[in-house]
């Protein structure tokens, strides 16, 4: 059984750069993870891997979720990540992100390769997976893909390679360039959402590339977390406190679930299963959803205790 976890802000950190994982200690995210991907360039990636190590066995992370997002199986890179930074870390390292999954038998690859060497190091505990659904062979395949191990923690939309792995005509903050009915993404956020839930695991939004748009990361935040969405990638700490508020259930909210819960539970010992609450009908769904609320509210707390 994995161990629940808070992922209301996933901060993206360059693991190459020493001074802004330093940063990312102390930016209040629920998660951190140091790329080794993306942020990146070819030529740093196997000396960021050490830095990576150091600032996982180094600095004062308090009970923020320490990751490493590797590089995506077919690169030469991929394999040495994994043994490196998880022989370096050990116990400091609590997940591995995998990018570009196209199926479930590269979540099955990583699984068995962390496997063997958790036996080799003897660890105490199991190092858990995220994968990133950013191609279009990954979203056909979501649902297996979100099957694929007991180690998956998460499934995480990835909106900037699936543009281009789609040949999307977006923007850089992925952004169709002209008139589109609707909202651009809905379905593949959908198809996400779904194969994670389906899974049992947490569904995280895509990152936000315009950084200084407060109100725009907000925004699609919002439309997120409305849909059912864990929490959303910060590519920059100032976008963390967003994130944590958006993804926490308002002090209504949870007084309302509170309340009808109470009132739903009253009747039910009484043998009458929906009753009239305000004018509007309380039945066994509304419970299922004050039962999400409730827990969401609990981890966000836990989080807040913890930092």
């Amino acid at each position: 059984m994995r161990e629940p976890r808070a992922r209301r802000s996933e901060l993206a950190t360059p693991a190459s750069s020493e001074r802004m994982c330093e940063k990312a200690a102390s930016s209040g995210a629920d998660f951190v993870f140091l790329d080794l991907e993306d942020a990146c360039a070819p030529s740093a990636k196997d000396a960021a891997r050490g830095i990576a190590v150091a600032a996982l066995t180094d600095l004062d992370w308090g009970r923020t979720v320490r990751a490493v997002r590797v590089n995506a199986i077919d690169t030469p890179w991929c394999h040495g990540d994994i043994i490196e930074v998880v022989t370096g870390a050990r116990d400091a390292l609590d997940v591995l992100i995998v990018p570009k999954a196209r199926s479930a038998r590269d979540v099955w690859w990583v699984d068995v390769l962390l496997t063997q060497l958790e036996t080799k190091l003897r660890l105490t505990r199991p190092i858990g997976l995220e994968v990133l659904i950013e191609e279009a062979e990954g979203l056909a395949n979501a649902a297996e893909i979100a099957r694929a191990s007991s180690r998956l923690e998460a499934v995480i939309f990835g909106a900037g390679d699936l543009s281009a792995s789609l040949r999307a005509r977006v923007n850089g903050n992925f952004d169709p360039v002209g008139e589109y009915p609707g909202d651009f993404w809905h379905f593949a956020r959908a198809t996400v959402l779904a194969a994670a839930r389906a899974a049992g695991v947490d569904a995280i939004d895509a990152p936000y590339p315009d950084y200084r748009d407060a109100e725009g990361y907000r925004r699609s935040a919002v439309h997120a977390s409305l849909m059912g969405y864990d929490g959303k990638w910060a590519i920059h700490p100032d976008q963390v406190p967003i994130a944590n508020e958006v993804f926490t259930p308002t002090a209504q909210e949870i007084e309302e679930a509170r309340e009808a819960m109470e009132i739903y539970r009253e009747s039910e010992a009484e043998g009458v299963g929906a009753i009239g609450r305000d004018g509007r009908l309380v039945d066994a769904a509304h419970m299922r959803l004050a039962t999400n609320v409730l827990y969401k509210a609990s981890l966000a707390r836990e989080s807040a205790f913890q930092k």
